[in-house]
Formats: C-alpha cells, structure tokens, sequence
C-alpha cells in the first residue's frame, strides 16, 4: 500500500515524498481514511509507528477543503499533549506535512514567555498544538477562543491522565463546541482510556494495530543483573566496550539524572541531564547536542524523555527501571522507530526483582538476563525499598510483602501554596496498584486530587483547619500548570 492509496491531496503527498516516506504504516494506514470520513477514533499503536502522521495528515486535509478567507482566523483544530517536548515535535510534524497548503498553526506550553504566543495568537492559526496548563492560562486571560475547533486530538491520552490533566480536560471540553470530531491516539491505553472514550467519542471506531502495552518487535532487549552501587560502573563499561556512540539513560529521580551524568562526566564520557528542574533553554541544548553527536549519553527522567523523537536512536538504557511497568514500554519505545532496529539495556539489582516481575508480566514474555563476568551480583546484598521517582514516597517492590505501588509524581509535581494559605497537591496514581499479587483499578481517570487546607494566619486559634483529605474544588487561579516540564 502506497500514500497514494489513502486519499490524500496531491499537496500533502507532496510533503510526505519530500520527507522520504513512500509507505504508511499500520496505524496511518487504518487511521488516515477513517479520520477523512469524519469519524471519531480510538487508535493505539506501539511507540514510533507514525501516529503524529496518522492524525495530521488527514487533518491538514480536512481543514484545508473548507479554508478560511483572509480575515482573522480562528482555531479549528486542537491538539493537546502531555509534555512541552511532544507539544513541540507535533508542531513540527504539523508544518513539516502543511508546507504546501494555506494554514497557519502554532504551539503553546510553559516555561517560556506568554507574550509572543500572545502575539501569534492574535494574529490567528488554523491549527493549535498545547499543553493543557499554559492553553487555559490564555483562556483565562481571554487571549484565546476555542468556540470555533471542528476537531480535537488528545495525543497520548494515557499519559495526560496518568499525569494528573484528567480535571484540566474536562474544563478545555466544557470550552469546545458539541459538534466535533475526537481523535485519541496513544501508545499505549488501558481499560480506564476505553471508558474514558465512552463518554468522549461519538461511535468511535477502534483502532489497535498492535497488542495493547506491548513494545516494537524490532527492539532486542536485555537486562543485566548487578548491584545497586556497581550500576553506574557497569554502564561506563557498557558504553566504552562497545562503542555506543548515542545512548538515552533513564533515571527515576531529577537528582539521581544530575548524578549519575556528572558520573559519566568523570569516566570520561561526554553526558548531559535533563528532566523538570532544567530550564526549557537548557533542555533544548542537550537535546540539540545529543541529536548532534556531541553528547553522547542523554540523562532522563521518564516524563523529560516524553515525546523525545530522535532519529534513529540505537540504544535505550534502564539505569534503573520505571515504578509503573507500562513506562518501561514508553521508555525503550524510544529507539526502534519507524522500523529501525535498537536495543534496550535495563540494568536491574536486587531491589527491582518486583518491578521486573510486572514488566515481564505486561509484556506477556520473559526478557533476556545476563550476568557479565567481573560485575556479578553479590548475594549476601538484601534487597531495600525502592524510592518512587517524581516525588513518591517509598514502597518495598524487592522483597518481602508488596505494599500498594502508586504511580509517581511528574517530575516538579510539588504542592503550590497560594495566597489564602491554601496547599494543592494533585497525584497521579498508576492505571492498576498492587498488593499480595491482587490488582486494584485506581480512581477514574487514574487521578486523584488531594487537597490541603492551611489555617489563615487571622483565624481563631480556635478554628479547625480542615483534614488534607478534604474535598475541595481548585480555584481557576490555581489551575496554573503543576509542573514546569509539563508545559504550565
């Protein structure tokens, strides 16, 4: 099957040829027709099978048969993303594939200034990519209108509940017209994203190229067993031995990111961190140096690494392995795209026997262990309660009775105190949680907002302050994006 087989103008087979492709893949092939006929979807494919193609080309195709005029244009299509980086590689792939048509798009998230967005904005776009924090600051200072969208894309709907944006989504669908097309797209969903389109999608038609939560095929993974502390000496080996000139590792902490590249630094491997707490500036920087061959290893934590497209990317490396087993499968969904081999490392102790368990057990397979000679795990070493990543507290995954696992924090997820005392906390628990080998669905939507109220310093002494678990609705001054990796 070729392009030309789906439907497409002669302007976006155009851009698709000038870029190199001459075949769909799977999931373009079975969304593009359907998005064409105006039909609402539910689309899961495996990590870097072209799912950003998969909606923005029929997409670009349906604005552009109904073009606007040349007075101002108001936003027709929507497309919300987790993360600053995904927000920015949507946009891109947007006017990659719009070159030659007369639209007009553009991208908003946080950690950079409002006031050029601002600019763009009123000059007006066809096509809106963002995150959902910073897309309801402008609504709240009245710099956008979404009355007008014909058509909503949520791109990894998985991960924008997961990370907590169930309430912020429901507030942008209570600001778009009845009448639109939805189109969910997501590497991986679970049942949760299924009810959740239930009251979204109007008929929707499924989509699933691939076993759900599983990763691409082209991907040869291994885990080498080792200890705790001899991890990052083995990596340097690793990476020396043989010759990895391009290397994403992934770390479960903004800390554990800036130590272990500085580590690297000193083993005389050029490394760079990158995670919440670097600025958008300093993000950029490495990640340009990395595509560039400049930096040869890439420091991450798991929501950083969040819609990183890297060309080509030959080797992924679990320097420790995620908390919740279906970011394993974003994680390595990193290298192996768009039918390139790669190879997945996952360096695992004797803390992570539990959370390799219930990767293998997503997977629905065993992975390939190996032990190098000179770094053998020492047996006398017990296994210590594992620190969640992105603020959790600490569970005990390797040994013993397994407490119930929540799904970590974003990586800057922290409480915000606003002016009348109050503490906000949003956490964003796992699609399942585990305990004495039973599962427990977590809350619709896998989120749960717990707020805390503070006394006001002029209240009685007398008065009660309420518990933390007190239900309580946000104000819309405190809707602001939690975190600044998350495009507030």
């Amino acid at each position: 099957m070729s392009f030309d087989s789906l439907g497409l103008s002669a302007e976006l087979l155009r851009a698709v040829a000038e870029e190199g492709y001459t075949e769909p893949t799977p999931v373009q092939a079975q969304a593009i027709p359907v998005v064409l006929q105006g039909k609402d979807i539910l689309a899961g494919a495996q990590t870097g099978t072209g799912k950003t193609a998969g909606f923005t080309l029929p997409l670009l195709q349906l604005l552009n048969q109904h073009a606007q005029g040349k007075g101002h244009r108001a936003v027709r299509a929507l497309v919300l993303t987790p993360t600053r980086e995904l927000a920015a590689q949507v946009a891109e792939s947007v006017e990659t594939y719009g070159r030659h048509l007369p639209l007009k798009s553009t991208v908003i998230f946080g950690g950079v200034k409002i006031n050029p967005q601002i600019e763009k904005l009123r000059h007006g776009v066809d096509i809106l990519v963002a995150t959902p924090g910073r897309l309801l600051d402008h609504v709240q200072q009245k710099t956008l209108d979404l009355s007008k969208v014909e058509i909503l894309v949520l791109d990894e709907a998985d991960r924008m509940l997961d990370m907590g944006f169930i309430h912020d989504i429901r507030k942008i669908l209570a600001l778009l017209p009845q009448n639109r097309q939805n189109l969910l797209f997501s590497a991986t969903y679970s049942s949760e994203i299924k009810t959740l389109a239930d009251k979204l999608l109007d008929n929707p038609v499924l989509i699933e190229v691939a076993r759900r939560n599983t990763a691409a095929e082209t991907v040869q993974q291994m885990v080498y067993s080792v200890d705790r502390e001899r991890k990052r000496e083995l990596l340097s080996h690793l990476i020396g031995s043989k010759n990895w000139k391009q290397v994403l590792v992934f770390t479960r902490t903004k800390h554990g990111a800036n130590r272990l590249a500085q580590q690297l630094e000193k083993d005389g491997l050029t490394a760079s961190a990158i995670h919440g707490n670097k600025s958008q500036g300093a993000r950029t920087r490495a990640l340009a140096g990395f595509k560039q061959g400049e930096v040869r290893v890439l420091v991450a934590t798991d929501i950083a690494a969040r819609g990183l497209d890297i060309d080509q990317l030959p080797h992924v490396v679990n320097f420790e392995l995620p908390n919740v087993a279906e970011d394993y499968v974003h994680r390595i969904g990193r290298t192996g795209r768009a039918g390139n081999e790669g190879e997945a490392v996952s360096l695992v102790c004797v803390d992570e026997n539990g959370l390799l368990r219930d990767i293998e057990r997503l997977l629905k397979r065993e992975i390939t262990k190996e032990v190098l000679p000179g770094y053998e795990p020492d047996p006398r070493i017990k296994a210590e309660p594992i620190q969640n990543g992105r603020g959790g507290d600490r569970n005990s995954r390797g040994r013993g009775r397994q407490q119930p696992a929540q799904r970590p924090r974003s990586d800057s997820q922290k409480p915000r105190v606003n002016r009348a005392g109050r503490s906000d906390r949003v956490r964003a628990e796992g699609s399942a949680e585990k305990s004495n080998g039973n599962t427990r669905v977590a809350q619709s939507g896998n989120t749960r907002v717990v707020q805390e109220k503070r006394t006001h310093p002029k209240t009685s002494a007398s008065t009660t302050a309420a518990p933390p678990s007190a239900n309580k609705r946000r104000r819309p001054s405190q809707r602001r994006e939690r975190a600044s990796l998350l495009g507030g």
